[in-house]
């Protein structure tokens, strides 16, 4: 079996991180941990944590560093994690995130997947996903029927927080906050930064050859 690996994702907002950690997990057989998917099923739970995260959401806002760090640390002390390792998609945003990570769980390597910003602001603007199962569709790529969803048959819309004032606010967040975690990997030795434009197979690839380059540098003699 291919070894199991803890890797964060980072990339702006539209920059393909879903799609490719989702490759990536299967690949290296790990968890997938999205915070936005954990963040996203507690605003419809209807709980009052879920009904805070959900107005930071609508707002374009980051959620709290705390709320966040204690929910990524409950599921990384879980036994699938412990054994393999994880696939961290969302998290960590912030230096302070980052340091805390390296305190509960660590890191092997940080891939940061590269996308200007004017090709994520149209594919965020033509998103649309499933209510339902989360699966995301374009408007250049709908569902077979009707805006119903072809996995589960969940209804297909626009999410509150893809409109373009909440993408810009979003971006800028970005800019802000996760955008110096860059800096803080590349002077640990734990970044590489990969191409995120292209077909989804060859963004794959180029992925896992990253992992594997940087294994091959780093891996006892």
């Amino acid at each position: 079996m291919i070894p199991g690996v803890r890797l964060v994702i980072l990339g702006k907002q539209g920059a393909g991180k879903g799609t490719q950690c989702v490759r990536l997990a299967r690949h290296y057989v790990v968890p997938h941990i999205s915070t936005g998917d954990m963040f996203r099923a507690a605003a419809k739970s209807g709980t009052p944590f879920g009904e805070r995260a959900r107005q930071f959401m609508e707002a374009g806002e980051l959620i709290p560093d705390e709320v966040v760090i204690g929910l990524v640390r409950e599921r990384l002390d879980q036994r699938d994690t412990r054994d393999r390792g994880y696939i961290l998609d969302g998290f960590p945003r912030t230096v302070h995130q980052a340091e805390e990570l390296d305190k509960f769980g660590g890191v092997e390597l940080v891939i940061d997947l590269e996308v200007p910003t004017e090709v994520v602001l149209e594919r965020l603007a033509s998103r649309r996903v499933c209510v339902d199962c989360g699966t995301n569709y374009s408007l250049s790529g709908p569902p077979r029927v009707d805006w119903i969803c072809d996995v589960c048959g969940g209804e297909v819309i626009q999410r509150k927080d893809d409109t373009e004032d909440a993408i810009l606010r979003r971006l800028d967040l970005y800019e802000e906050q996760t955008a110096p975690l860059i800096s803080w990997y590349l002077q640990k030795g734990l970044l590489v930064t990969v191409d995120g434009l292209g077909h989804p197979d060859q963004v794959h690839a180029r992925m896992i050859r990253a992992v594997d380059h940087w294994r091959a540098r780093h891996q006892p003699q």
